[in-house]
């Protein structure tokens, strides 16, 4: 396959996403049905994102241009990627990365995230016979020459020690925080909403944390989050709220909500499904420098970095932990 054939075929397939095709809307129920987590609201925000922000033939050829990738490799390697599961195609920027680069994508789903990669899989070689043998399902990574795997800090050291002798990108635990200054508007607010509830706030681009000035006024803030009370109709994430309320109050602990969302005092950036954590600051560049260092912290949303309401809407080339895939497929030897 060329570089054009391989751009169509991503270009294609962005509109498939967008298309209200029966079998595609079958399929997203079907991943609803094997994962709870993955309800029809969601996944369609998965899906637009990637669609409208990956899939574009403008989109794809700003990489193609940016990175010089070449109509195809001399000698393409077979690159194993081990996806994660816990939001919906949250391996898919790793997938069209080896894709587009000309290399061979070994992909092994997630459990929790299998039936849509896999779909769009099967719609890339239906359309195009030729993409087969740069597009595979597997349930074991060997033989390959290199590796993308995600996962939690406690599986990132088997992958390290699998993975050692090969090149590798290993990714761990990340999440994100936003720094407010307590002039925001209702309107960055509604925004700042988005970034930590959707997908229940289990993506390394949600934020679990927030950082306010010393007496900041949180009434305006939870009611603004009221836009998503009805995750508390989710029964999973009623579950999660009704036990984390048990333990803040069984600890005797501080903790402000609007019915749907718990906010309470924590240092930890990681906050529990249905809770989000705050930390006080008299000096907004300390907590700059202190966030700048800390490898856990995915991204910061602010009047200043990434806009309210952006956090969850990431660009082409918005890489995982910093780490810019394409150059690493590029310069695999």
């Amino acid at each position: 396959m060329n570089l054009n054939e391989r751009k169509a075929l991503l270009v294609q397939l962005g509109a498939y996403m967008l298309s209200k095709d029966e079998v595609w809307r079958s399929i997203k129920q079907k991943a609803y049905g094997d994962n709870n987590w993955f309800t029809e609201e969601f996944v369609n925000e998965a899906v637009q994102t990637i669609a409208e922000n990956y899939l574009t033939e403008a989109a794809l050829q700003k990489i193609i241009e940016t990175y010089a990738i070449p109509d195809a490799q001399d000698t393409p390697k077979v690159v194993g990627i081990v996806m994660a599961g816990n939001i919906p195609l949250v391996g898919f920027h790793d997938f069209l990365c080896v894709f587009i680069s000309g290399h061979i994508a070994a992909v092994k789903p997630s459990s929790k995230d299998e039936v849509l990669i896999k779909h769009l899989i099967e719609k890339i070689i239906a359309w195009n016979e030729d993409a087969k043998p740069f597009v595979q399902i597997r349930e074991m990574l060997k033989n390959c020459d290199a590796y993308i795997a995600t996962g939690s800090n406690n599986s990132s050291r088997y992958f390290e020690y699998y993975f050692q002798k090969y090149p590798h990108i290993i990714r761990k635990n990340r999440t994100s925080v936003a720094i407010l200054n307590g002039n925001e508007t209702n309107e960055q607010l509604n925004a700042l909403a988005d970034d930590v509830y959707r997908y229940f706030g289990l993506g390394c681009r949600n934020v679990t944390k927030l950082y306010v000035p010393e007496h900041y006024d949180f009434v305006p803030l939870l009611d603004a989050f009221k836009k998503y009370q009805h995750l508390m109709n989710h029964h999973k994430y009623k579950n999660n709220y009704d036990y984390n309320l048990a333990i803040l109050l069984l600890n005797n602990r501080y903790y402000m909500t609007n019915g749907s969302l718990l906010l309470t005092e924590a240092l930890s950036p990681f906050s529990p499904i249905s809770q989000l954590h705050y930390e006080t600051y008299k000096n907004k560049e300390s907590v700059l420098q202190k966030l700048s260092a800390d490898e856990a912290v995915q991204c910061i949303v602010s009047n200043e970095a990434t806009p309210f309401g952006t956090a969850q809407q990431p660009q082409i080339t918005d890489y995982a932990d910093g780490i810019d895939t394409l150059e690493f497929l590029l310069n695999l030897s």
